[in-house]
């Protein structure tokens, strides 16, 4: 069983940045689900779970352990860090802007419409429900935009799109219950408390500071007296008696009170007032962050520029620019040498480290929507196009992206690997089909055709040497050297665009499908003759080979997949899979889900490593897989559960509809502070000329991983990951009644070592087979590996792959695939067909830590010539100090003589 393991492809969509306690990791919401970054470990885990719609505000417990999701529509998460799981549900009933845990941990502000709510955070007793409300706070006659506590969680700053800033009590204080500030003429954008103080800063969208002093200290802060609390308490309570809903405490903040209410209460001053934009370049103020430690400021405007900021005396530090969208957001680490910014425009995710002005981290995903996939030979790299033009490389193992190619000027349609995994291959609608070497990082080839025509589809021989694009305006296939670069053919005999290409991985043949309703067979060797006509009743989309090339899977317009041996041109078998994509009815759409999917089609195919099952996909939210030979259906996964896309749903949403129509025709929030983005209308991704536009979920491209572990789909939410299900599952194999752990450990103390493995493989517990294994001395493993009959051969290999990513006993176990490979070479290749997945995921790991140690022992031989180098020097310097020494005696002595 597989199970979603990773997101690639897409690192920040909305919402805010938050730094993990330690200041070591970052947390970013993308899309409905949160990636977590450590940056000290270069690596990146997107949590297996999801709220409804796309996360609008994160809130971070001061221990780290739990975390606050909060989607579009104000539906909660309460998340755990720790083990990744959803403990609790909860619903706002409306937006929340954001969310804010005090810094002792016992309780949680948030704001929404023009009020703000506490809630004892959970956690810290045990309850019954993790959300209780404890105090209702009103006063803003706006939205409520941002909050911060005071450092001993007795007071909290509330801003607001009214343009004022409150100042709340979380407890009844007697001298400070509520205060307004007012001053700014523009929305609050942001304001935070000075360290261990009520003097406060209030940041507004037209870029101005406003400082405020305090004339009291934190400890100044008296409790309410028993008696007045109580009376208050008990008019609360009286009030929810005729309430259908408890409010908890009440408080009402009112902007102007009277004198009476003011006597000897808290009062704030202005001390002084700056602006960022003196010299008018800077647009609208969108994100600011504070680091109370080291009054460090940082502000982002939309234009793409931000500021560093010394607090009180507005010293200006850096002024520097990420790009040219709005900045959304700020945050600072807990020791103030990390900046992360986000830029949702771009989705781009940025980690700054500002004394040193160097890029801890630099993320950006596809601008458009991915199109194509390939993974590398060994699994370790997957590659992937874009409708920016851009080829992207990931490494599986962290999930970043660690180069770019901007070479193509429009859509990519099609990337591939070469087989010896350091040449990318991709096919572009600008006419041009590029190489890029991953040694040099570098476009080393470009291959064009005699007229210019746009490439929909690109396939590369087993040898690595032939590179074959079709065009989807000439209808012709176009053959390249890859040694010269040089045209070889143009193969002509489709009457429609080429849809999909695919090479026989065994021998030189090459399978082309057209909306022409053929499928053509070319054979290589025989001067491109075309070997078979393969004739469907529709359109052709998708080809593909067994990894063995003995079969052929076509996807055609009707929503079939038909298999066919293509040596014969005999079809073998079919499969109607249309009524498994079980397409969602979109919001404008005029006709059923069950209607729209009679016209819908699988447009993505791909064989398992094995060549049993076949992954299909197309303009919908599953993922099928089938049995090839038995033509079921094993399994459907739902690629999200993403609301804020468009066609999840399968039935109309009767509420959303009124007797105009439906309400996703209005085209709401005029005058948006995102502003308003209008690039040509009739766009796949949803029309971009409305101020809310929908994507449209959609599966374009499915890859499986050579080593047969997982497989990946680009989709309209980014690149996801399935991997094998690695969880506690007990799984015997050849099980006798005698084979226990107890008996296993007897064997193991008999030195009887070959037999203690083949028992602990027939009872597959891993850290049981991993503590025999390594019971055995190194110079014994030869003697054990002769003895293994073949079966477990395959079973030790398999086991030492998955043993490579986690052991630190990295020479041990190379010797036992050492002695394995070396000793049953021979057998293991008559069924190399079979084992190759295996051997490649042995390979991946092998080849990682080569890489690894390689780049730690070149560091150290560095090192070692620079020590030797300077000891050199020393020496020689020693000795000419020494010989000048002898010197001016010698001549000390003449002089005496």
């Amino acid at each position: 069983p597989s199970q979603f393991s990773g997101l690639l492809g897409t690192v920040y969509r909305r919402g805010n940045l938050s730094f993990t306690r330690d200041g070591s990791a970052l947390i970013s919401p993308v899309g409905n689900r949160i990636s977590l970054f450590d940056l000290k470990n270069n690596k990146c885990e997107t949590f297996p779970l999801a709220t409804r719609l796309n996360i609008v505000c994160v809130g971070l417990s001061p221990d780290g352990n739990l975390a606050v999701l909060i989607d579009e529509e104000g539906a909660a998460l309460l998340v755990s860090l720790t083990g990744k799981c959803v403990i609790h549900r909860f619903y706002f009933h409306k937006p929340v802007h954001s969310v804010s845990f005090s810094p002792d941990g016992k309780k949680f502000v948030i704001t929404k419409d023009n009020l703000v709510l506490m809630y004892h955070a959970p956690g810290k007793k045990r309850e019954f429900n993790a959300f209780i409300l404890d105090k209702t706070y009103y006063g803003p006659y706006d939205e409520t935009t941002c909050i911060d506590w005071t450092d001993d969680s007795k007071c909290f700053a509330v801003g607001s799109k009214d343009m004022s800033t409150w100042v709340f009590g979380a407890e009844r204080w007697a001298n400070l219950i509520y205060y307004s500030l007012g001053g700014h003429k523009d929305i609050i954008v942001a304001c935070f408390f000075e360290e261990n103080s009520l003097d406060l800063y209030t940041i507004s969208q037209d870029a101005a500071l406003c400082v405020w002093q305090c004339d009291t200290e934190l400890n100044g802060l008296k409790p309410m007296p028993p008696k007045d609390a109580a009376q208050e308490k008990n008019a609360e309570k009286n009030d929810e008696e005729f309430l259908e809903e408890p409010k908890g405490e009440e408080i009402h903040g009112k902007a102007n009170p009277n004198e009476q209410e003011t006597r000897n209460k808290v009062k704030y001053s202005r001390v002084a007032k700056y602006f960022f934009n003196k010299e008018g370049d800077f647009n609208n103020l969108t994100s600011a962050a504070f680091h109370k430690k080291t009054h460090l400021l940082v502000t982002g405007f939309a234009s793409g520029i931000f500021h560093l900021h010394e607090l009180p005396d507005f010293n200006l530090i850096h002024s520097l620019s990420i790009s040219d969208q709005r900045i959304a957001s700020i945050s600072i680490n807990c020791t103030g040498d990390w900046i992360a910014f986000g830029c949702s425009g771009l989705g781009q995710l940025l980690v700054w480290e500002w004394q040193s002005e160097s890029y801890v981290l630099k993320q950006q995903g596809h601008f458009n929507s991915m199109v194509s996939l390939a993974y590398s030979p060994d699994g370790q790299y997957i590659a992937t196009g874009g409708e920016d033009g851009k080829v992207k490389v990931w490494n599986t193992l962290s999930s970043f992206c660690f180069v770019t190619f901007t070479e193509h000027s429009s859509g990519v349609t099609a990337v591939t690997f070469t087989s010896n995994g350091y040449v990318i291959l991709s096919a572009s609608l600008d006419g041009t089909v590029r190489a890029f070497d991953l040694h040099r990082y570098r476009n080393f080839r470009t291959f064009t055709s005699p007229r210019p025509s746009q490439f929909s589809c690109l396939a590369v021989d087993s040898s690595g040497e032939i590179v074959s694009a079709g065009s989807q305006d000439s209808f012709e296939i176009f053959i390249w050297s890859m040694q010269s670069g040089r045209l070889l053919d143009v193969l002509s005999g489709h009457e429609g665009p080429i849809s999909s290409l695919s090479f026989n991985p065994m021998k030189s043949v090459l399978a082309s499908a057209s909306w022409d309703k053929t499928v053509k067979l070319w054979d290589m060797v025989d001067s491109w003759r075309t070997k078979e006509t393969l004739i469907l009743n529709s359109d052709v989309l998708v080809v593909a080979f067994r990894p063995d090339g003995k079969e052929l899977a076509v996807a055609a317009l009707n929503g079939q997949i038909t298999f066919w041996d293509h040596e014969n041109a005999v079809q073998t078998g079919s499969i109607e899979g249309r009524h498994d994509l079980q397409m969602g009815r979109k919001e404008l759409d005029k006709i059923t889900a069950k209607q729209a999917a009679k016209g819908k089609s699988f447009t993505t195919l791909c064989y398992s490593a094995d060549g049993q099952s076949i992954l299909a996909g197309g303009l919908s939210k599953f993922v099928c897989i089938y049995n090839v030979k038995e033509q079921i259906l094993m399994k459907k996964f739902e690629i999200s559960c993403n609301f804020s896309l468009d066609a999840m749903e399968e039935y109309l949403d009767r509420r959303k509809m009124t007797e105009f129509g439906s309400m996703a025709l209005i085209d709401e929030g005029a005058g948006d502070e995102d502003g308003v983005a209008i690039p040509l209308p009739g766009v796949k991704r949803g029309d971009m000329s409305y101020r809310h536009f929908k994507p449209e979920i959609r599966v374009t491209c499915l890859r499986f991983s050579p080593t047969g572990r997982s497989w990946a789909a680009t989709t309209t939410e980014g690149l996801l990951i399935y991997s094998l299900d690695a969880g506690l599952i007990f799984d015997p194999f050849e099980l006798d009644i005698d084979v226990t752990p107890s008996n296993i450990h007897k064997t193991l103390q008999q030195k009887e070592y070959a037999m203690a493995i083949i028992m602990a493989f027939k009872l597959n517990e891993k850290k049981l087979i991993q503590e025999v294994m390594e019971a055995v001395p190194s110079n014994e493993v030869d003697v054990v590996c002769s003895s293994l009959p073949d079966l477990y051969v395959e079973k030790v290999l398999e086991f030492l792959a998955s043993a490579f990513e986690i052991s630190c006993h990295l020479e041990f176990y190379l010797i036992w695939a050492h002695k394995l490979l070396t000793l049953h070479g021979q057998k293991l290749k008559t069924r190399s067909v079979k084992l190759l997945p295996m051997i490649q995921f042995l390979q991946k790991s092998i080849q990682r830590h080569f890489e690894d140690v390689s780049k730690l022992c070149e560091w150290n031989i560095y090192n070692i010539k620079y020590a030797l180098a300077i000891s050199q020097q020393r020496g020689m310097k020693r000795l000419a100090e020494d010989t000048s020494v002898d010197e001016d005696m010698d001549s000390d002595s003449d002089y005496l003589m």
